[in-house]
């Protein structure tokens, strides 16, 4: 049989079944598609393929999900480093944004993030940023997969001059991406002290007629939530439950500030949660209980938040974070093993975004988006587990080839479809213009 790749490796771990590893098999892929998971002899046998792709030291692993960041941030990388949120937001990040972030700002540093979560592995991501119409320009023209958030807060910025002026553009984006098969839209309320109860219960009700999910970040900090209970008399949690907003569509992020009703609360709902670990601890937003929330049955993503409070987009290393961060909040050394870590970040984030059937694990008629992680480098010797080594001690730099509905992005470490120099000349024309600014 004719097919257009076949992908042999000394592992392949689907993350469906569960710890799953398969030792020298091979993907065969047609028309974007995974069209059989098989020992490599008998692929070779079954199969011609217009490529073979021979990968003898490396695991493949299903293309990793960024479920929650803003992407053009990546151009204020290192910009107020070592402050708590609110100060970080109100006197650095916001006067900075309003001043910069138009188009040029948002497709500039776009492809930044592109370029930087391709060589990390991650085929797809969860994006709240402003001018989404620019970012969805980018990634169809680099092929990535995106969910872009239609945004929403109460104040006028560059991109709209209020609540009905962004559900607008939104609802103008959401019809413009309907025919996209790799670029897909959600509501994206940017947090309960941003909006007010008016607007969410519009965009509640488009979100039931269009059934389209809704990211939002949720009890991120304690300051958060005592404002909540100072200005509206009761937990936000609380108060977007009574508005009707958490339910199976929701998508909430960070909730580092939870108790133990709360989440049997959200457990009900059908709701999920992206848990962003370096990001909360470098802004010490609190400690997501997280290995209380796995155990409660809710679906837990990962994100690595924007580049500007992280600072990196390397969803690798959020694994790591989040597995060993979880073992001491929990103070059990069971909590989130490897395997569970590996499935928050590939088939948890793709199930919070509703796209399960499409992407997050390697199974046959699901979407090409793969990562291939050379396991050979010293750093992973010797190697037991090639599960374990993924999780706790390989890096991104160990990405080499990366696919998006069977189209390589990323080939022996080079980008495909993104000129390297040129997004990094950009870059530093925009650390020129933002220096000059705000020297901090």
């Amino acid at each position: 049989m004719l097919i257009d790749t076949l992908i042999k490796a000394r592992w392949i771990i689907p993350v469906q079944p569960h710890r799953q590893v398969l030792e020298g098999h091979a993907l065969a892929i047609q028309a974007g598609r995974i069209i059989d998971i098989l020992p490599a002899a008998q692929a070779l046998a079954r199969y011609q393929a217009a490529e073979v792709v021979d990968l003898p030291s490396h695991a493949l692993i299903p293309g990793l999900v960024n479920t929650h960041t803003h992407a053009a941030m990546s151009l204020l990388r290192g910009n107020a480093d070592d402050l708590p949120l609110m100060e970080w937001l109100q006197d650095h990040i916001w006067p900075l944004e309003q001043r910069f972030a138009g188009e040029a700002f948002v497709r500039d540093g776009t492809d930044l993030a592109m370029a930087e979560m391709l060589r990390g592995g991650v085929t797809c991501f969860n994006d709240m940023y402003f001018y989404p119409e620019v970012s969805a320009r980018q990634v169809a023209q680099a092929g990535m997969r995106a969910t872009l958030g239609m945004i929403l807060v109460d104040f006028p910025t560059g991109w709209a001059s209020g609540p009905d002026e962004y559900l607008s553009k939104g609802l103008a984006l959401y019809e413009a991406l309907r025919g996209e098969s790799l670029v897909k839209v959600a509501f994206a309320p940017h947090a309960p002290y941003t909006v007010s109860d008016e607007p969410l219960i519009r965009l509640r009700t488009l979100a039931e007629e269009l059934d389209l999910p809704i990211h939002m970040h949720l009890h991120e900090t304690a300051g958060e939530v005592e404002q909540g209970r100072a200005s509206h008399g009761m937990r936000p949690f609380k108060r977007l439950g009574q508005l009707e907003l958490l339910g199976p569509r929701f998508i909430a992020v960070h909730m580092t500030q939870l108790t133990e009703a709360e989440i049997e609360s959200y457990a009900a709902t059908g709701g999920s949660v992206v848990h962003c670990p370096e990001s909360n601890l470098k802004l010490a937003s609190g400690f997501c209980p997280l290995a209380k929330l796995l155990d409660a049955g809710i679906t837990v993503a990962l994100g690595t938040d924007g580049a500007a409070s992280n600072n990196d987009l390397d969803v690798l290393g959020e694994m790591r974070t989040a597995a060993l961060l979880a073992k001491g909040v929990a103070n059990d050394a069971r909590a989130v093993p490897a395997a569970t870590a590996l499935r928050m970040a590939t088939l948890n984030g793709a199930k919070a975004l509703g796209l399960e059937s499409e992407i997050g694990s390697l199974e046959i008629g699901k979407s090409a988006d793969i990562a291939a992680l050379n396991l050979g480098d010293l750093e992973t010797q010797p190697l037991f587990d090639p599960i374990s080594d993924i999780v706790y001690a390989a890096s991104r730099h160990q990405v080499t080839d990366v696919w998006v509905a069977g189209r390589r992005l990323l080939h022996a470490r080079e980008l495909t479809t993104l000129d390297r120099d040129d997004i990094a000349a950009r870059a530093s024309a925009w650390r020129e213009r933002l220096s000059s600014t705000n020297p901090s």
